[in-house]
């Protein structure tokens, strides 16, 4: 084998590029009067396709006198006969830089366009003018990351760091995903650039994964710039969208601007339109300079396609251990392929042995909980089944909605339920009946069984007096609360979801349509909403009609409220001569029961004895006349 052929590429271009510098410095060195050395290489014209400066001349369509000017500039960083030469033929030892008016008088093929502005050698800046006066006579510098190219080197503009990041690609994406791709492909195939694909819909990570399956399948490298970081129009902007796209042709890219809520769409606007490149522009919704933009919705995972990346990310061997949970939280949490295989990286180090259940669910909740957490206020389950007092068929009730949501991506999606429509894939619940008997304690029971997060929402932030606020709230809580898989508890939810009046004014329309845009979006809502209220008769009718359960909570008969009591008074609290009947005949609810057994124990522990039914009287008086209720003698009588 000879030499040449063991050679790697980096030799090789270096070979083939101190050919051409040599081929160039010739007429300098005749011009100045200086010894220069034959070319090293049988053919010092020939400019081999596979070496850099190939790559540069044909990507920015240079002309020969451009390449050897631009050669020149390079000469003069890379050799040191050059900076001696071009001294020599200037008369001036200080001017050691190539002039356009030496190479005007000097290279072959001539032309006064070669450093107008709109030329490739300025347009690109692939070299740059110094100090002077008149155009011919200003010294030409080679731009840094240009020189770093042709020399062989691979590198990110320094002037675009942290600017402009390369993305690996991902891994396989599932069938929906994968369509959706070849897609994008076919566009950016067949379309002449400037062409801009927006990518709307699923997670910012899921586009980015699906943007970077289109590069690698047309052999390009994804190179990611978040549309925060873009200037306002002007200048600055237009500056910044030449170095990109310049960037993306020296690396073979292609270019993927995120778009985030909140981010400036006029500047994005202003950016692209002084892109010459093909671009994905991920989540922005609108485009108004653009008339008819080209746009492809990126499709979120289907239960079963996740069902199918945990058991990839997992293994064959901890899916068989966990049995149900994974299809459970495939189920119940929409997260992307990347998070799933990010979890189960994780799970995989932290439980070398193998992660059980609970800390699969666990780690799927931390994961998704984060875009909740200030939108509404996490309620942490600490009761179950035993804790709840009501008649056995509220229970069953409430059983059956946990049913629903542990097994609703095997009826809808495996057995085809879904498959007519969209909406009311969710499950909502109302729970009705007079304060204090249990509905609030009910909703953590659920969330409490299923193992899911319970985010009450706080209606005094999300109602609004402005017009249009209310709905813009709402939207946030539904959008946060679809992608973290929570059960959502709407406590008093007559407020917000109240009868529709009859239009007097523009406060009864506007009122009118806030309720309105509600039905529409439990309606499509997909996981658990619990609404609370103490007035059935105030909530829409139309409402009620979408509600998959309705579950009474009656005002509990002397049976529960012993059963209260006995909840109330746990074994650990010192108490003496407390007889449980004659406290069931206080007729108060489980939360008034629960305000009097807490203020005894407080009372016993001033004392430094038990609770008595002395305490107990104490605390029951309190109470009755904050919740304004006389305290009679048949439920006193005997004991107080």
């Amino acid at each position: 084998m000879t030499a040449v052929q063991e050679e790697t590429y980096a030799e090789r271009n270096q070979r083939l590029l101190v050919a051409q510098l040599a081929r160039v410095f010739a007429p300098l060195a005749a011009r100045a009067g200086v010894d220069a050395s034959p070319p090293d290489g049988a053919d010092a014209q020939a400019v081999p396709p596979d070496c850099r400066l190939a790559q540069l001349v044909e990507v920015f369509r240079l002309s020969p006198f451009e390449r050897d000017l631009l050669l020149w500039c390079a000469g003069v960083e890379l050799e040191s006969g050059f900076a001696a030469a071009f001294a020599a033929a200037h008369g001036d030892p200080h001017r050691t830089a190539p002039t356009f008016g030496l190479a005007l008088a000097t290279l072959d093929g001539a032309h006064w366009d070669a450093l107008a502005p709109g030329g490739p050698l300025r347009r690109w800046r692939l070299v740059e003018l110094g100090a002077g006066t008149g155009l011919v006579s200003r010294p030409l510098h080679i731009d840094e990351r240009v020189l770093h190219f042709l020399a062989g080197v691979d590198c990110l503009d320094p002037r675009l760091d942290g600017v402009l990041e390369p993305v690996p690609g991902g891994g396989p994406l599932p069938p929906g995903q994968a369509v959706l791709a070849g897609d994008v492909v076919t566009l950016l195939d067949r379309l002449s650039p400037p062409v801009v694909v927006l990518l709307d819909g699923a997670t910012s990570a899921t586009r980015r994964r699906v943007a970077a399956h289109v590069a690698a399948t047309v052999g390009r490298l994804l190179l990611e710039l978040p549309a925060t970081l873009l200037p306002a129009p002007g200048p600055e902007s237009a500056s910044l969208a030449r170095l990109v796209e310049r960037e993306v042709a020296l690396l073979g890219g292609l270019l993927l601007v995120d778009h985030r809520d909140g981010d400036e769409v006029r500047g994005l606007q202003f950016f692209l339109d002084r892109l010459r490149c093909p671009a994905l522009v991920g989540g922005v919704p609108y485009l108004p300079g653009r008339p008819a933009p080209l746009r492809r919705t990126v499709p979120e995972l289907t239960s079963g396609e996740r069902r199918a990346a945990w058991r990839e990310s997992l293994g064959a061997r901890a899916t068989a251990r966990l049995g149900g949970a994974v299809a459970e939280v495939a189920d119940c949490y929409p997260l992307d392929a990347a998070a799933i295989e990010a979890l189960g990286a994780e799970l995989a180090a932290a439980h070398p042995a193998g992660a059980d259940a609970a800390a699969l669910r666990r780690a799927c909740r931390e994961r998704a909980r984060s875009g909740l957490d200030d939108l509404a206020t996490r309620v942490e389950p600490r009761v179950g089944w035993p804790d709840l007092v009501l008649p056995d068929a509220g229970i069953e009730a409430l059983r059956d909605i946990a049913r629903q949501v542990r097994h609703r991506g095997l009826v809808h999606g495996e057995w085809g339920m879904a498959a007519r429509t969209g909406r009311g894939l969710g499950v909502t619940a109302l729970l009705t009946g007079d304060s204090g008997t249990g509905k609030t304690l009910a909703a953590e029971v659920l969330a409490a069984e299923l193992d899911l997060d319970l985010y009450r929402i706080d209606l005094a932030a999300v109602v609004s007096k402005y017009i249009g606020e209310t709905e813009k709230n709402l939207r946030r809580v539904f959008d946060a609360a679809e992608a973290s898989g929570a059960v959502l508890l709407f406590d008093e939810a007559d407020a917000v979801f109240g009868k529709r009046s009859e239009v007097k004014d523009s406060h009864d329309r506007y009122a009118n349509l806030e309720i309105s845009y509600l039905l529409q979006r439990m309606e499509a809502y997909r996981g658990l909403a619990v609404l609370t209220t103490n007035l059935r008769s105030a909530v829409d009718r139309a409402f009620l009609r979408r509600i998959g359960f309705v579950v009474t909570f009656p005002f509990p008969d002397a049976a529960a409220r012993t059963r209260i009591w006995r909840l109330m008074l746990p074994p650990s609290l010192p108490v003496e001569g407390v007889d449980l009947a004659r406290l069931a005949r206080l007729q108060v609810s489980g939360g008034s029961i629960r305000n009097i057994a807490l203020a005894a124990a407080f009372l016993a522990a001033d004392r430094g004895g038990p609770v008595t039914m002395a305490d107990l009287a104490a605390a029951a008086r309190r109470e009755y006349a904050k919740i304004e209720k006389p305290l009679t003698d048949a439920e006193v009588g005997g004991w107080a």
